[in-house]
């Protein structure tokens, strides 16, 4: 269509042009009605700069599985497409999101390169500005979001150290009380064995004891009243057959599942001489057990915080795999447990029957991170106690993953700008406002989900919601690699 100078210096874009410039801008461009319909699609290559006339435009942007409307206006003058054309080959010229008209529409229309010549030619001081904003804020972008993730570690790794200090710490007071104990056994040994034992009394001991420590191995679970109960009948029974220190002896017996009925068997293995010698040895013998059951215990917790340590990193998996969301859920709640503390109470309402997912599992434990610790930071700020709930299920063709807690709630003039970059409700130092940015763009960008949030005082909820199977550019990516 024809295109006026005149009509071109109305739109307010342009209405500081000079005849000559806007004489040019006829010259190299073109004014182009489109019927109602799509002008260009999302992720494409920007070849074009758009300046309405007259008409209705509509942008979107894709989320997930989604288009979602951002603009709609009949504004003469807006403009969009290839807006960033004027940094060249230093940034991929895409278009940032789909444009449509709703009726018969008339735009001004610019190849982008023109249009990059025309910015550099013409207003050279104001480029080198934009560039400078450009740049710049990606760079700092960059570097605060690389700051964040450090200060993520620093976080884990202090709570990691803090969760693995408990049980090696108890591993190494178990071995140092093992070591004393087996000593004692050993001198008690020497001492039965220079005794009048008998070889078929001795063979009854070593029987029992071998069944002592069977038994240790198996031993119920009482209540404190119950073991109390238990203690004092043993208490008496070692006193009435002069059993020195049964006060002492007796919790431990209790603790093995001993009873009055097994030390009855006992004494009647044994001459009554003789009983103080064989309680004792039994004594060290339940104790060794009881040891190497902490013992045990202790490593197998290290073990498992270090198995959920990997886990969370990913280090010695592939990028991108069909995962458990329930096994990341788990490990990034255990690495984040020294931070969450005691008076916040975890509530796991998971739905096992979800099916796993293809994901880039260590990006999405940096997502469940950021906003566990914001759930953590909202309710300490209301006094410090409260609930976290987090629950997964099925929502018609995809994941549900929510996180609720019971803090004071998201205010609602806040509640839109909270993805932003840079925004943050953290005192100066505590947050970078890019915890919530980097989440939406792994959920929305990475994995092609919706993270949103319900908010109200006492019942904040965010939700991701992931699709159950892959997007054909991940799978086409992945076989490239």
């Amino acid at each position: 269509m024809p295109c006026s100078p005149q009509e071109i210096g109305s739109l307010f874009l342009f209405e500081k042009l000079s005849p000559e410039q806007l004489g040019r801008l006829c010259g190299e461009g073109r004014v182009e009605k489109f019927e109602p319909g799509p002008v260009y699609t999302e992720g494409e290559p920007a070849t074009c700069f758009y300046v309405m006339i007259e008409g209705t435009v509509v942008l979107s942007r894709r989320v997930g599985g989604d288009d979602v409307e951002v603009s709609r206006t009949s504004q003469r003058g807006v403009y969009s497409g290839s807006m960033q054309a004027y940094l060249g080959d230093r940034v991929p010229q895409v278009y940032n999101n789909s444009m449509r008209v709703t009726e018969p529409t008339r735009f001004f229309v610019l190849p982008a390169d023109t249009f990059a010549g025309f910015m550099q030619e013409w207003f050279p001081m104001a480029v080198h500005l934009l560039e400078g904003l450009f740049f710049g804020t990606k760079s700092t972008q960059r570097a605060i979001g690389q700051r964040e993730r450090l200060l993520a570690l620093g976080s884990l790794s202090a709570g990691l150290t803090h969760e693995l200090n408990n049980p090696a710490a108890a591993a190494v007071r178990a071995t140092a009380s093992l070591r004393e104990r087996v000593g004692k056994m050993r001198h008690k040994l020497r001492v039965i064995s220079t005794s009048s034992f008998s070889p078929e009394t001795l063979a009854n001991l070593i029987d029992i004891q071998e069944r002592t420590a069977e038994r240790a191995a198996k031993a119920p679970v009482l209540s404190p009243l119950e073991a109390s109960d238990r203690e004092d009948a043993l208490t008496d029974w070692l006193d009435d057959h002069d059993i020195p220190e049964g006060w002492r002896i007796a919790p431990t017996f209790v603790q093995a599942g001993l009873d009055i009925d097994w030390l009855d068997h006992v004494a009647a293995a044994v001459d009554e001489d003789l009983l103080p010698s064989a309680i004792g040895w039994l004594n060290y013998t339940v104790e060794t057990e009881l040891l190497m059951d902490e013992i045990d215990d202790s490593t197998t917790r290290i073990s498992h915080l270090v198995d959920a340590a990997k886990q969370y990193s990913q280090l010695d998996r592939a990028p991108y795999q069909v995962a458990d969301v329930h096994e990341l859920l788990d490990s990034t709640l255990l690495m984040l447990s020294g931070k969450i503390g005691q008076r916040i109470k975890v509530v796991k309402e998971y739905d096992r029957t979800v099916p796993k997912i293809p994901a880039y599992p260590a990006e999405l434990n940096q997502v469940w991170t950021n906003l566990i610790d914001n759930a953590v930071h909202a309710i300490n700020g209301a006094g410090g106690e409260g609930t976290l709930t987090v629950r997964t299920a099925l929502d018609h063709d995809r994941l549900l993953v929510e996180f609720r807690d019971t803090g004071p709630g998201v205010p609602k003039e806040i509640r839109g700008r909270i993805f932003d970059p840079f925004f943050t409700t953290k005192p100066v130092g505590e947050g970078t406002g890019l915890g919530l940015d980097i989440s939406w763009r792994i959920v929305v960008n990475k994995h092609h989900g919706t993270l949103q949030v319900e908010s109200e005082p006492g019942d904040t909820r965010f939700q991701v919601l992931l699709p159950l199977t892959a997007a054909e550019s991940d799978i086409s990516s992945e076989e490239s690699v």
